[in-house]
């Protein structure tokens, strides 16, 4: 198919996208449900953004019970996976003595938990950080004296 000066044969496939330029199938590649991170792996760039789009949950205020039961139920599920966005799971260790000026650094989600370890005077934490507070949180855990420091990223939470 010619159009506007460009000579291009138009494939529809499902699945990887992204690897048709790498396999030779394509020298480009219109992808329309892509967060852009298999772009970066497959060494492909970005050149034109065709759409911003958005999905959108919508209902009718004349549910019946039993749907709005359902419907309530999924947006618990879905607002439990966006609390869980930006946040970190850590636990450390930390010796008892230095437990007060640890807590002013780690507040938790109400409070860290805090666990006594086999090993007399230290204790084990365990609390919640935001990602953007991060670096500035481990660092000033580390000057108090916490050690062992584990971080998990987190999938939902359910407040």
């Amino acid at each position: 198919m010619i159009q506007n000066n460009i000579n291009a044969d138009i494939h529809f496939i499902a699945g990887s996208v992204e690897i048709a330029p790498g396999i030779g199938l394509s020298d480009a590649i219109f992808d329309i449900v892509s967060s852009g991170s298999t772009l970066v792996s497959n060494r492909l760039k970005e050149v034109q953004t065709i759409m911003d789009s958005e999905a959108v949950l919508v209902a009718t205020p004349t549910l019946s019970k039993e749907k709005q039961a359902i419907l309530d139920e999924l947006i618990f599920r879905i607002e439990s996976v966006q609390k869980g966005r930006g946040k970190k799971y850590i636990l450390l260790n930390a010796p008892n003595d230095k437990l007060d000026q640890i807590i002013k650094v780690l507040p938790g989600m109400t409070s860290p938990t805090i666990m006594p370890l086999a090993k007399s005077g230290w204790s084990s934490l365990h609390s919640v950080i935001n990602e953007s507070e991060f670096w500035e949180v481990i660092g000033n855990l580390k000057k108090n004296g916490a050690e062992g420091i584990l971080v998990i990223p987190i999938e939902k939470m359910i407040l």
